[in-house]
């Protein structure tokens, strides 16, 4: 029997500085494709397509999916207008990945989102964004981090023990990483919310049917190396995908 092919969103980017300016590039972090690899299953990107039957066919080649992290979601995808802190937002990017959850959630193929995944993931179900943490009443803790290695535990994260997120990285607060300016507001119906850092902010949500979709707002990716939890997030994925 072969491993679970676990699919990876990638970003577009033009490149710059090269006879190739302009051109537009799909890529992600080899960060993804190590942890998919080290938890047992065969990493597969997914750039993204215009076509809904090309997306629902990449949907239906893998097993399961890893929603990873980028730029900032369209505000105008859950009824706001930009205000002044959005940074930079692909709506290409957007669009194709509404597009491969809605087919996802069709297929019944488990998804982690990560980082800007667990917001895309809540967008896409019906909820809404903070377009800044500084929106956010109460919010103290930095969550974008300052430390020279993208691998660096920085802030808690208080993890609800009755949760599918408790049953595999455990039930005691632990430290993760951060790296975002976003966060969720009102959350999706049909999901629930398992973990917060210290100041409230929502730092990992999962769907309440049984499905296997589940986000988290830090970066288990660059952390999977060397802390077993953050391996067992990818772990808990390919098990799942290997039931489909």
């Amino acid at each position: 029997m072969r491993k679970p092919i676990i699919g990876i969103t990638s970003n577009t980017v033009p490149a710059e500085g090269t006879v190739l300016s302009g051109m537009v590039r799909a890529f992600v972090s080899t960060d993804y494709i190590n942890a998919v690899a080290k938890a047992g299953g065969i990493p597969l990107l997914l750039p993204p397509v215009a076509d809904s039957a090309l997306a629902r066919e990449q949907v239906m080649a893998v097993d399961g999916l890893v929603m990873s992290g980028g730029p900032d979601i369209d505000p105008l995808l859950y009824g706001e207008e930009p205000l002044e802190k959005l940074e930079t937002v692909n709506p290409y990017r957007d669009e194709y990945e509404l597009m491969i959850i809605k087919v996802a959630d069709q297929l019944k193929k488990p998804v982690l989102g990560i980082c800007r995944g667990i917001q895309l993931i809540n967008v896409a179900y019906g909820g809404t964004l903070y377009q800044d943490m500084s929106l956010i009443d109460g919010c103290s803790t930095k969550h974008f981090q300052s430390t020279t290695t993208r691998d660096a535990l920085w802030h808690t994260v208080v993890i609800e023990p009755e949760s599918t997120l408790a049953g595999i990285i455990g039930k005691e607060p632990l430290r993760v990483n951060s790296y975002h300016h976003q966060a969720l507001k009102t959350v999706a119906p049909g999901f629930t919310v398992t973990a917060r850092s210290k100041d409230g902010v929502i730092e990992a949500i999962e769907h309440q049917n049984g499905h296997f979709v589940l986000g988290v707002q830090w970066h288990p990716e660059m952390l999977a190396a060397k802390v077993p939890a953050m391996l067992a997030l990818f772990a808990a994925l390919v098990k799942e995908a290997g039931k489909r």
